[in-house]
């Protein structure tokens, strides 16, 4: 058999991966729009969406006004979540790394608590002003990671605790947020660390799914250069890649990515741990199909999330920040004990 055949035979496989997972994102899309305090039958829901936004019976208006935006901002924050944490993987060129264990989203989520207990608008618009403060804080812990990782004889064990002391430093100043601002502020900020779908919006709808899929087009252009890098920094050196702009451009998006996550719902952890490494596991490492993989995995994840928060608790629905926390831990600690046992072999 020649490599060619293996090869074709290998991307026949990975595409028919994709097209199974986007059929299960679909479904549960489906099932999300479906489920809630009053279910629906699937033609019920086919007629609400048919319908469109103008109609005035019950169903189209719960569709249309209440599930749509919480199914489609869960979907859309769960691919930008999944992506910067590959990226960040990719370029620290640490298994372990993500948003949530570098510390980058508690960091976020204290800019977007910070604008939030000054009353920060810009043009009258307070979520302009809670995304860019979330921006800058994930900025400068994500350029801090980035020279971090870039020193010699730090591993990744010791990217990761200090990833785990920013976080926890993060999450001490706001908790001072907290303490130091009025009841209303305390729990408007509060609410915030869950993320809750609840707060979802069209415009929520919007940005983020211009943004995902404005970064998304733009780092599949640099599959190959991103593909060369995880190969190690002298080969992408040697087939002329230009590695620190590279680095810097492509933490610069993932910042962007998750501040917008955290603007728009609050903190969502560990969606960008989990997602890479499931797509890793079925698709491999090249990021042509990786990055796709990903992306269905965190979309996939977000709204399963999102349905399990319905079923658990009827009528109220759970954050679902808490439940992507529940699966994200024990997953975390399994990676862990993989890498450690890998690493005394």
């Amino acid at each position: 058999m020649s490599c060619h055949f293996r090869y074709q035979q290998t991307n026949r496989k990975r595409t028919a991966i994709l097209s199974v997972g986007a059929v299960l994102l679909l479904i549960s899309i489906g099932l999300d729009l479906a489920i809630g305090a009053s279910s629906m039958r699937l033609p019920a829901l086919l007629s609400a969406l048919y319908a469109g936004p103008q109609a005035t019976d019950i169903d189209a208006t719960i569709v249309w006004s209440l599930r749509l935006p919480m199914t489609l901002t869960a979907l859309f924050v769960g691919t930008s979540l999944a992506m910067a944490g590959l990226q960040i993987q990719n370029i620290t060129q640490n298994a372990l790394a993500s948003p949530s264990t570098l510390g980058i989203t508690s960091a976020a989520s204290f800019g977007a608590a910070l604008s939030i207990s000054l009353g920060l608008s810009v043009f009258s618009q307070f979520w302009i002003a809670t995304a860019t403060s979330a921006l800058v804080f994930a900025l400068l812990v994500s350029f801090a990671i980035y020279f971090l990782s870039a020193r010699r004889g730090m591993t990744p064990e010791t990217v990761i605790l200090a990833g785990i002391v920013v976080n926890f430093f993060f999450l001490a100043l706001q908790q001072v947020l907290i303490y130091r601002s009025s009841p209303e502020v305390a729990q408007i900020i509060n609410g915030w660390t869950f993320g809750n779908l609840e707060r979802s919006s069209w415009l929520a709808v919007a940005l983020s799914a211009t943004l995902t899929l404005v970064i998304a087009a733009f780092l599949l252009k640099r599959s190959w250069a991103i593909t060369a890098l995880t190969l190690g920094e002298e080969r992408a050196l040697s087939l002329g890649i230009p590695v620190k702009r590279l680095r810097v451009e492509t933490f610069f998006l993932s910042a962007l990515l998750i501040a917008a996550a955290v603007a728009f719902i609050g903190t969502v952890s560990f969606v960008g741990l989990v997602a890479p490494h499931i797509a890793k596991l079925l698709l491999g490492e090249d990021q042509r199909f990786l990055l796709p993989g990903t992306l269905l995995a965190g979309g996939l994840l977000m709204v399963l999330s999102s349905l399990l928060a319905k079923f658990i608790s009827t009528g109220a629905i759970i954050p679902v920040g808490i439940i992507t926390s529940l699966v994200g831990v024990p997953f975390l600690l399994a990676l862990l004990i993989q890498h450690c046992a890998r690493r005394s072999t």
